[in-house]
């Protein structure tokens, strides 16, 4: 069994991009690995965030953790900020960051751009994403192509940390899975699909209606070829919709494209609107189940119960070798 951790920002309700790209390879990882999920909320607040508003998000990615197939008796699910240990260990490898690493941070420069004013903590998060993989002897990341950045500098860090001070952390590897890891913007298929798009048909929300799933579908950008071909370059829109009906049903895009070739694009659309409703159609249903149980909180109480233990483990271990201990 090795180490798995993944975090993700309750910022906002999961997108269909964040479940295919992330979520559902969690249910498979967690099987035959000792799985670490984290809703990562000092992350959040990189950026301003509405307590309220925040407080829901919290529990309503719990919820939406657990109604995916995460199972509390395999996996550690726990809030970031119930573990005080990742704050600590994030000043520490702060100390050992260099400016010019976060700088080169694509994510940052995407996050700050168009802003007045930026928190120092939206520039330095990068630090704080290392110590919530390195706390828990991490192993593998499963994350989406977009953080590989990220996962290099925590890497990097881990490495520099060894060196100085002597073997304490497990350099993790990075796993991107090979089919739905970049779901785009049903809007602009060139843009990776976010739940922050200001324009709301560019992404599909797991907690969409049946109605609103149809919808934004059919409103999906294509082109006027009508061909339902895999093109990423030439043909973004439909590419997309291909990727999406593969990950929804497990079909290979050639497949798909056969069984399409002489097909319009409407009746295509039509047919991945009904494979998404029925992906996500039973985690819905546990969602619903979850959100205002008492289930739901004894779950993260003994999540963080069993990720502070394990985090102070590496904690103190890191502390003692970086002469912060009596």
């Amino acid at each position: 069994m090795k180490k798995i951790f993944s975090g993700i920002q309750p910022s906002g309700t999961l997108t269909l991009g964040n479940y295919l790209g992330a979520m559902r390879q969690f249910v498979e990882l967690q099987n035959n690995n000792d799985c670490y999920f984290c809703i990562v909320d000092q992350h959040a607040i990189t950026v301003p965030q509405e307590p309220k508003e925040l407080k829901d998000n919290i529990r309503s990615l719990a919820a939406l953790y657990l109604a995916s197939g995460i199972d509390a008796s395999k996996s550690t699910l726990f809030i970031q900020s119930e573990v005080p240990a990742h704050t600590e260990l994030s000043w520490m490898l702060q100390s050992m960051t260099y400016m010019g690493e976060l700088e080169r941070m694509t994510q940052f420069k995407d996050k700050s751009d168009g802003r007045d004013a930026v928190s120092s903590a939206l520039f330095t998060y990068p630090s704080l994403m290392a110590a919530d993989i390195l706390l828990y002897d991490t192993e593998v990341v499963p994350v989406g192509d977009d953080q590989t950045q990220h996962l290099e500098l925590t890497r990097n860090l881990a490495e520099r940390f060894n060196n100085r001070f002597g073997n304490t952390f497990v350099v993790p590897e990075i796993q991107i899975p090979k089919v739905g890891a970049r779901i785009m913007s049903l809007q602009e298929p060139t843009k990776k699909m976010s739940k922050s798009d200001e324009n709301l048909r560019g992404f599909i929300s797991m907690l969409d209606t049946p109605k609103q799933i149809e919808k934004k579908i059919k409103s999906a950008t294509t082109d006027s070829e009508g061909i339902v071909k895999f093109d990423q370059e030439n043909k973004p829109g439909i590419s997309n919709l291909l990727t999406i009906l593969s990950s929804c049903t497990g079909k290979n895009i050639s497949e798909l494209e056969t069984e399409y070739e002489n097909s319009g694009y409407g009746d295509f659309k039509g047919d991945v609107a009904i494979a998404v409703q029925n992906l996500l159609e039973p985690i819905q249903i546990r969602y619903k189940e979850l959100i205002e149980s008492d289930e739901l909180d004894l779950i993260l109480d003994a999540g963080a119960k069993k990720a502070s233990k394990q985090a102070n483990v590496t904690l103190n271990r890191s502390k003692e070798k970086m002469g912060l201990k009596r």
